[in-house]
């Protein structure tokens, strides 16, 4: 890699671009998956939001992971791009939340929408704390240092 290459800003390589653009094709692919297999009672959108609050649980595990072991380069950058950026980002959906929300409301159930919202939004918050603190746990587990 040239000096020029070095410094350019990781979203301007190709490479880069290719393991997030894989990364979210294989997210949205599952994501399409687990939206067909999982049941959506009354036609609240519970698909939606298990895949919501799994993917932030697990960007907060791997972020934190990640971040634990060291500088964000070589494998790690990869992992974070393919993983984080390109699979959970394509997994999770902001856009469907949004839309599901919309359709409840548009359908007279007000109450199930707010709730909806505020399970998603509360829920995430909440499930991006426990990724971070199981990242933490696993962290120290793995170095051998009591938690």
């Amino acid at each position: 890699m040239t000096t020029t290459e070095a410094k350019r800003p990781v979203h301007l390589h190709w490479r880069f671009i290719g393991i997030v653009a894989a990364g979210g094709v294989v997210g949205a692919l599952s994501r399409y998956a687990l939206g067909l297999v999982i049941p959506a009672p009354g036609a609240w959108p519970l698909p939606t939001l298990l895949i919501n609050l799994s993917g932030a649980l697990a960007l907060g595990a791997l972020l934190e992971g990640l971040s634990r072991r060291g500088p964000d380069v070589g494998n790690r950058r990869v992992l974070r791009l393919a993983l984080g950026t390109g699979y959970l980002g394509a997994y999770t959906t902001y856009s469907t939340l949004a839309m599901d929300a919309v359709h409840l409301f548009s359908a007279g159930s007000a109450p199930a929408a707010a709730a909806y919202l505020a399970a998603s939004l509360l829920g995430g918050a909440v499930a991006t704390t426990a990724g971070i603190w199981l990242g933490a746990w696993h962290h120290r587990r793995a170095v051998g240092r009591p938690s």
